[in-house]
Formats: C-alpha cells, sequence, structure tokens
C-alpha cells in the first residue's frame, strides 16, 4: 500500500478490516518470505561490546539466533501496529530469543515510548503505526505480566487490562525521577526495561541513568535504535563509567544484520546478573 491508498483504505474501512487488510499484507509480503529465506540462509547478531560478562550468559547465547526467522513475538507485535517486527527492525527475533524462558512468570514490564504520531513531536512515528500497540503486544506475549508504559505526549497515555501509562520527559532528570516516584511505580523493580524514546545518545544516556537502578535482579534493561555512527560514544561510556560502576551488570553492544536498515538496527542490552 502506498500512502494515498493506505490513507483512502483507513477513512473508508472499519478499524478492525483495515487492521486484518495490513496484517495480511504484511504476513505475505515480509513474513512469509523471510520465513522461507531463514530456512536456507542465517544472520546473526554481532556483538560489538561486552562487558561483565559471564559464561555462558544470555547475551552469549543470542549468537545462536537466526536474525532472518521470523517468529510468534513478529507477529503479535505487526497485529497491533507495532514497527519492531517490520522490516526496518528486527528486534522481535532477538526479543524472543532473550525472553523465552520466562514468558509465562509475573513479570513488570516497562516501556518508554508509547509511539506518538503527532509530527511536531520528535522521533514521531508513521501514521501506519499505532500508539501503544506494543505495550499491547507484550500484554499478549506475557500473560501474566503487568505491563507499564510512559511517553512525553499526554494525548497518547491510556489504562487498559494489565496496561498502564505514565507522562515522562526522558531528557529531563528530574521528570524521570517523578515518574519512578509515583503512588504505582515507587518501590516497585522492573523485569524488563525497554526504551524506544527519542533515540539520541544524550536522551538515551539521560533514562539510562534515572532507570537502571529500578531493575530487578535477573532483569533485562533495553535500549534501542542506536544509530552506528554513536557505537563510539557508548563503547566508551559502558567501558569507562558503567562496566566499573556497576559490576553485577552485564552489558552487551549488539548490532543485527538488516537489508534496508544499516543505521540504527541495534541494541544495548543490560542483564542485571545478582
Amino acid at each position: 500500500m502506498l500512502a494515498y491508498p493506505r490513507q483512502l483504505l483507513r477513512r473508508n474501512l472499519s478499524p478492525k478490516t483495515y487492521n486484518l487488510l495490513r496484517y495480511s499484507r504484511w504476513g505475505a509480503t515480509i513474513y512469509v518470505p523471510r520465513l522461507l529465506v531463514s530456512l536456507v540462509r542465517r544472520s546473526v547478531p554481532r556483538i560489538v561490546g561486552l562487558w561483565n560478562s559471564s559464561e555462558p550468559g544470555p547475551l552469549q547465547r543470542l549468537l545462536a539466533v537466526n536474525l532472518r526467522a521470523p517468529t510468534r513475538l513478529c507477529r503479535i507485535k505487526t497485529w497491533y501496529g507495532s514497527d519492531k517486527g517490520k522490516y526496518r527492525h528486527n528486534y522481535t527475533t532477538v526479543y524472543s530469543a532473550l525472553f523465552s524462558g520466562i514468558r509465562n512468570k509475573a513479570l513488570r514490564i516497562f516501556e518508554l515510548g508509547l509511539g506518538t504520531n503527532n509530527p511536531d513531536l520528535p522521533s514521531s512515528m508513521e501514521v501506519q503505526f499505532r500508539p501503544g500497540a506494543s505495550l499491547r503486544g507484550w500484554r499478549e506475549f506475557f500473560p501474566r505480566a503487568l505491563v507499564y508504559g510512559a511517553d512525553i505526549d499526554r494525548d497518547i497515555l491510556f489504562e487498559e487490562d494489565r496496561i498502564k501509562t505514565y507522562y515522562c520527559d526522558q531528557c529531563d532528570a528530574s521528570s524521570i525521577r517523578s515518574m519512578w516516584s509515583g503512588p504505582e511505580l515507587q518501590g516497585c523493580s522492573m523485569d524488563i526495561i525497554i526504551e524506544d524514546g527519542l533515540h539520541t545518545f544524550e536522551s538515551s544516556m539521560s533514562f539510562l541513568n534515572g532507570s537502571l537502578e529500578h531493575l530487578s535482579v535477573g532483569g533485562f534493561y533495553i535500549t534501542e535504535d542506536i544509530a552506528r555512527s554513536e557505537f563510539d560514544k557508548w563503547i566508551d561510556v559502558l567501558e569507562t563509567v558503567y562496566a566499573r560502576r556497576v559490576p553485577a551488570y552485564e552489558f552487551g553492544l549488539v548490532a543485527l544484520e538488516n537489508e534496508v536498515n544499516d543505521y540504527d538496527n541495534n541494541l544495548l542490552i543490560i542483564h542485571r546478573t545478582s
């Protein structure tokens, strides 16, 4: 679907029918071709930097993941309108491997960045993606989890079964502190924290500085969409600051091969070991 036909369909079809059409197109043009290609070709994550590693840790096990192979989580995220399993990012393949052993646990999951469509705000998504889609995907993938989210766009905050969202400006340390000290989050540790916000080195560092302490033992903190041009900055701060400051955390800067995105299809994955 090109831009104009897509807008026309959105206006004239019910949301349910349009979503089914969008999902069916994704299945035919992306999911099935990826599935067939994955049977004969492999592509694995590349760990650019690894600090405080233990053997064999969850980050090392990612080296066995075939990035070309789509997963159930890819289907879930795409159904709800998230871009995590689309052609520009293949994070869902990594997440499926990383979280498969804890799927049925009563977890607390937090994601910064609900996916605003407001063009006046930085890091706005394309209109075909839906605000809150990723949180709804996590709720389905983790059937016993409580899912929390936050965004700078107050207009897209919402509350549903097992989902609550909050305001947060990730560039403002006081805003981050205020969110974590709220009555429902204060004293709670998160098993998974995913930062999918503004996608600049400075903003990601700001949220990392204010949020890493809220990760539970055994939990994962992940920063998405790290630009390859900023790898050196990340390596420097992880090596000289974080790896020394918090030795009980394992840090991995992970590059993911993608035919259509060699710019920011990369992750920082942090695992709290004790």
